[in-house]
């Protein structure tokens, strides 16, 4: 009866699931585009990071394609209330991290934070599910007290990487004594350039002994 008053729709295509889907039906799992370079031994999106702040692991699940099923499930997650799918995605990725040796030695799992004023409007940190299925899939901690961001920015997918440095975003750290000789996941929902994993991994290392990995749920 709950499903016929509120029916549970498809986040790729908003087609009603059946009873046994969740949040995306089968046909659309077979369309998202995989990045997954935990499998495939890839170290592009490691390679991003090269020269500008040390990365021991980077991983993204799925690519982004602009007016793809991809950008149509974050845009459902981040702009139109679907938390759901956040946590989704993390249960996905965390299956397959927890069977990747490199993965096993992290400590803790750490979210890109939002500010505190897009946190109250929307309702919920977009990446918060993610992190925190896959910080149970590691059966690890995940810290939301370690990075604050203390200026607003807006959508930043499309920027270039110098325009995305010219904005201004800008993180704070605390607790860092919490993090001491620590192997930390990063965890975003869709990184560009890296600018913003690499301001968060900067302020990460203000830390002794920090080892930082990173995982996003797409990369464009």
């Amino acid at each position: 009866m709950l499903n016929l008053l509120f029916p549970k729709i498809c986040a790729g295509c908003k087609e009603l699931l059946m009873s046994d889907e969740e949040i995306i039906c089968g046909e659309c799992v077979h369309r998202l585009p995989l990045a997954q370079f935990h499998k495939s031994g890839d170290e592009f999106m490691k390679n991003m990071f090269y020269g500008r702040v040390p990365i021991a692991n980077a991983t993204a699940l799925l690519k982004f394609q602009k007016r793809g099923i991809t950008q149509e499930v974050l845009h459902n997650l981040k702009y139109r209330k679907q938390e759901k799918i956040s946590g989704y995605f993390g249960k996905w990725l965390g299956a397959e991290l927890s069977e990747i040796e490199s993965y096993k030695n992290v400590d803790m799992v750490i979210p890109v934070p939002l500010h505190k004023q897009k946190l109250k409007k929307r309702g919920y940190n977009q990446v918060e599910g993610f992190g925190k299925e896959i910080a149970k899939a590691l059966t690890i901690p995940y810290k939301d007290d370690v990075l604050l961001k203390v200026s607003k920015s807006g959508s930043q997918v499309f920027k270039t990487r110098i325009l995305r440095f010219e904005a201004e975003e800008v993180f704070e750290s605390k607790n860092l004594e919490s993090i001491i000789g620590k192997h930390i996941l990063l965890v975003d929902d869709i990184i560009t350039t890296g600018a913003t994993l690499e301001k968060c991994a900067l302020q990460l290392q203000k830390a002794q002994n920090v080892t930082i990995s990173v995982a996003t749920i797409a990369i464009a």
